[in-house]
């Protein structure tokens, strides 16, 4: 099974059309059997920005697009508009028993995330359904620093509680976003991606526009990157490899 995951398109002042149209274009060929938008779709939270984006995402071939929202969707009371626009299941039952989790992090006119108790316990009772089955974790804010992005004080505020949520519940993987940087972190049977912004002039530490494939053969998991119009490389070995820009 094939899963895009995009992230922080940001239809709006930052937004890059045609790389995002490139985008489509290659995803397209890729035939996937499932989109993840983890989140910051808009940059405002616009209605018009809602629209142009809605527009855009028509052009994604493929039967199933789970989007979620981002700190970036909630302003300007665009979380009254986010599930108009973006309607999505928390849970999602795909193919080759794998079940696709997400949860909501974005709180209106604040930039750090937040998951809350009751999601937590959510979260925790849930997966208890799915023991036998390849499980992922989708959110828009990230669980662990990322290099390369600066003094980091915007991420989700109650993080140890869901990792611990996460490695007990035998989570296989956790996506997220919102820092523009793509980056791997593997702590045993739990890894987590992160992706980079896929059409947004704000980039940090990579400095391309960049999605993830993730690809599940057989319960083993793998996670490329892929630079828009550029290669495909295996995430891990863009952290085995790390240098910063400009070093040799």
């Amino acid at each position: 099974m094939k899963i895009v995951q995009i992230s922080d398109i940001h239809v709006g002042t930052q937004f890059k059309e045609e790389t995002f149209d490139l985008a489509v274009e290659e995803i397209n060929q890729l035939k996937p059997s499932v989109i993840v938008a983890t989140g910051d779709l808009t940059n405002e939270g616009l209605l018009k920005e809602y629209e142009k984006c809605k527009a855009k995402f028509s052009q994604f071939e493929t039967e199933k697009i789970i989007a979620m929202s981002g700190n970036h969707d909630y302003r300007n009371t665009g979380y009254l508009l986010f599930k108009k626009y973006f309607p999505f299941d928390s849970v999602n039952e795909l193919e080759d028993d794998t079940v696709l989790v997400t949860l909501g992090t974005a709180r209106p006119d604040r930039d750090e995330g937040e998951i809350g108790f009751r999601q937590n316990l959510w979260l925790e009772r849930t997966m208890k359904k799915y023991e036998n089955k390849t499980k992922i974790l989708a959110m828009h804010h990230h669980l662990i620093g990322v290099p390369d992005t600066g003094t980091d004080r915007v991420t989700v505020i109650d993080s140890g509680d869901a990792l611990r949520t996460a490695l007990a519940s035998k989570i296989d993987l956790v996506i997220c976003g919102h820092k523009h940087r793509p980056w791997f972190w593997n702590f045993g049977n739990l890894s987590i991606a992160n992706a980079g912004t896929v059409s947004s002039e704000r980039m940090r530490g990579l400095f391309e526009n960049t999605y993830n494939i993730i690809t599940i053969e057989k319960g083993k998991i793998k996670v490329d990157l892929k630079i828009v119009g550029g290669e495909k490389i295996h995430l891990k070995d863009l952290v085995q490899n790390y240098k910063r820009f400009g070093e040799e």
